[in-house]
Formats: C-alpha cells, sequence, structure tokens
C-alpha cells in the first residue's frame, strides 16, 4: 500500500476546485458559528447567516455538480461506501452545506473590508453564468429549480469569497529559507504489518505475522550488508505500490521521515518501523533544488491561508447561523440519468478565475 503523505489524507474528490477549498482554516461549518435551528423562513430558504440566505436551488447546483463528478471518477455505486457509520451521500450534503455556509460567511466579509467585484468581475460573472446555463438540458434546470439569475448569483458569491481572500493575504509574503522548504528523495523497502479486509480497511497482522514481517526485514538488511544491490531487493521484498518518494519535512509518517532527512546522499538506514510497517530507506538526494523551491511555494500559500483562517475564524465566532433542518433532511440526491451537469466549477474556473482582475491576483 502507498504510503499517504499527510496533506493528501483527504476524502475523495474536493468540493470545490479553487482555492476556496482549504483557505480557511476550520472552514465555515466550524463551531464557532452558532447555528440555531428555527423556524420562520421564507419558502425554499434552507439557512440563514445573518443578512445572508440560502434557498434550496442554490444548494442543489452544488450537490448536483458534486454528485456527479463523485460518479464520473467512482460510478454510482460510490454511495454504498459507509464511513463509520455515516453514508457517503450525507457526508457530501454536510459537505456542501459547510461549505456553502463558508462562502455566505465570505460575502458577509467581503462587506466588513469593502470588498466589491469591479466591471470587469462583474461582466466575467454573467458570461459564466450564461455559459453555464445554456449548457444545462430541461431536466436539469428542472431538477435543480434554477433560472440563469440563480446561476449569476452563486458566480458572483463565489468570485467575491475569492476576491475577499486575496484581499487579506495580499501583503503576506514569509521568506521560507532552504532548510525549511528542503525537499528529499528517497527510495525504500516496506515489508507491511497490515492486511486488507473486504471493505479496503486496514487489520493490524497478529504478533507471529508481525515477527515474521520483522524476519523479512531483517533479511533485506542482512543482504544489503553483504553488498546485494538495493534496486534488486525493492523489486523481490517491497510491499509499496511504489518505492521512491520526494518529500519535505511534515508530509511522511514521523518515524519514516525523521529517519530519511537524517541520512546521507546513498546511505541506508537500518529498520524505521511506522503504521504501515518496517521500512528500509536508502537517501537518493538530500537536497532536492527543484522540489525545494516548489515545496516553498507551497509553504508561502500554506502562511497566507492560515493568515485568512484566522481572521475569518474571529469573523465567523459571532455570526448566528439558522438552519431549516427540515427542509434540509429532506435534500437529497437527484436520481435522473438525464440529469448529468458536472461542470459548474469547471466553467468558474475558465471564464472567471483565468480572467479575475489583476488586482485579486496581486498581480
Amino acid at each position: 500500500m502507498k504510503i499517504r503523505m499527510k496533506r493528501s489524507r483527504a476524502v475523495c474528490l474536493l468540493i470545490l476546485l479553487t482555492i476556496l477549498c482549504t483557505g480557511c482554516g476550520k472552514q465555515g461549518g466550524d463551531a464557532s458559528t452558532r447555528v440555531v435551528l428555527t423556524t420562520g423562513f421564507e419558502k425554499d430558504e434552507v439557512f440563514r447567516i445573518d443578512s445572508e440566505s440560502c434557498t434550496v436551488p442554490e444548494i442543489m447546483v452544488y450537490l448536483t455538480n458534486t454528485q456527479n463528478q463523485y460518479e464520473q471518477v467512482y460510478g454510482s455505486q460510490i454511495w454504498q461506501t459507509d464511513l463509520e457509520g455515516v453514508t457517503l451521500e450525507e457526508n457530501v450534503k454536510d459537505r456542501v452545506l459547510a461549505r456553502v455556509a463558508q462562502i455566505k460567511s465570505m460575502n458577509l466579509l467581503a462587506k466588513e473590508h469593502g470588498v466589491e467585484l469591479g466591471e470587469e468581475d462583474e461582466a466575467a460573472v454573467k458570461e459564466a453564468a450564461e455559459r453555464y446555463f445554456a449548457s444545462l438540458n430541461g431536466a436539469e434546470t428542472e431538477g435543480m429549480q434554477v433560472t440563469q439569475e440563480t446561476i449569476e448569483q452563486l458566480y458572483r458569491e463565489y468570485a467575491l469569497a475569492e476576491k475577499v481572500y486575496y484581499y487579506i493575504i495580499k501583503d503576506i509574503n514569509p521568506e521560507i529559507s532552504d532548510d525549511e522548504a528542503r525537499t528529499i528523495t528517497v527510495e525504500h523497502i516496506l515489508i507491511k504489518t497490515y492486511s486488507l479486509n473486504g471493505k479496503g480497511e486496514r487489520v493490524p497482522y497478529t504478533e507471529q505475522t508481525r515477527k515474521e514481517a520483522y524476519g523479512r526485514a531483517q533479511e533485506v538488511l542482512q543482504k544489503l550488508k553483504e553488498g546485494e544491490d538495493f534496486d534488486t531487493l525493492v523489486t523481490e521484498y517491497n510491499e509499496d505500490s511504489k518505492s521512491q518518494y520526494s518529500f519535505g519535512k511534515g508530509e511522511m509518517d514521523q518515524a519514516f521521515e525523521e529517519a530519511a532527512f537524517n541520512l546521507g546522499t546513498n546511505e541506508i538506514s537500518g529498520i524505521v518501523e511506522s503504521e504501515y510497517g518496517y521500512h528500509i530507506i536508502k537517501c537518493l538526494n538530500t537536497f532536492n533544488r527543484e522540489e525545494t523551491d516548489a515545496n516553498k511555494i507551497k509553504i508561502v500559500e500554506q502562511r497566507k491561508k492560515e493568515v485568512f483562517g484566522q481572521e475569518y475564524n474571529d469573523f465567523v465566532r459571532g455570526l448566528n447561523r439558522n438552519l431549516n433542518q427540515t427542509l434540509w433532511d429532506s435534500v437529497t440526491f437527484l436520481e435522473n440519468p438525464d440529469i448529468q451537469t458536472s461542470d459548474f466549477f469547471d466553467v468558474y474556473n475558465e471564464v472567471i478565475g483565468d480572467r479575475f482582475s489583476k488586482e485579486v491576483r496581486g498581480l
């Protein structure tokens, strides 16, 4: 099984395909936003955050596009997946609700800062709405209950959320040293200490099987000490789906990473135990210039997200969110083979994201 970096453990697809996916720290649906279940909503009103409101058609655009994105990759059977007692459909519904609530909250934050869309942005919003709405068939407009005006509103809010993000982080430009961003390349041999059950879940080895795995790792290490070729032993023993990794600090299993960063070029470790099993690591490169420079960019972006996330979370702490629980519970996926729309976010990126004003991109 492939060793997964800590940054890559999110479930399946991202709901949104822009910086807004990860730009808000704890996200807009966290405990800092007070949730009040109440009555007195307008027709089709799913929730209200202060002066911002969300209706069923708005939710359905996000939910339907997300549903179809999943199904295009994994097939419709993906919804049979159970995540610790919660169906994947329920999980996706909750993520969509949190994401839309986040965007609405970011629009309130934009008002707080006096951030607005310019003429160029508004023109792009209208163009995107026209293009996406024109791509919908009758079943899709009827199923999602949308008009072109609804789509335009969603794109406008999405763009304004992105604009306030860039406004807040525009002056954040931390200096990142080579050491902090250092990226190394290693090769390894993994002897696993787990198996997979029918659901793809890891099942730890028994004590006896674990001892046998450790014995194989000792066998590999002994062969290396006797001069056998590392690559040959990779082919013979490695139980990972790949053998080579390039990574920076904080990206891998802690024990694996600590051992790897303490190796010199071409140096080989002893047996290193991680959550995946027993590793023998060979360092191929203690400093990858290209990867390190790329990692600096990632670190800077992460610092910016952290700055924005702190301000965002402080802001939403004082907001009231009223959820129409009965209506929300009635919202479900659309089960109609004629409803295939999935490019709501792609159109945004193509029309608005690529044309977004220089002021927003900080250029």
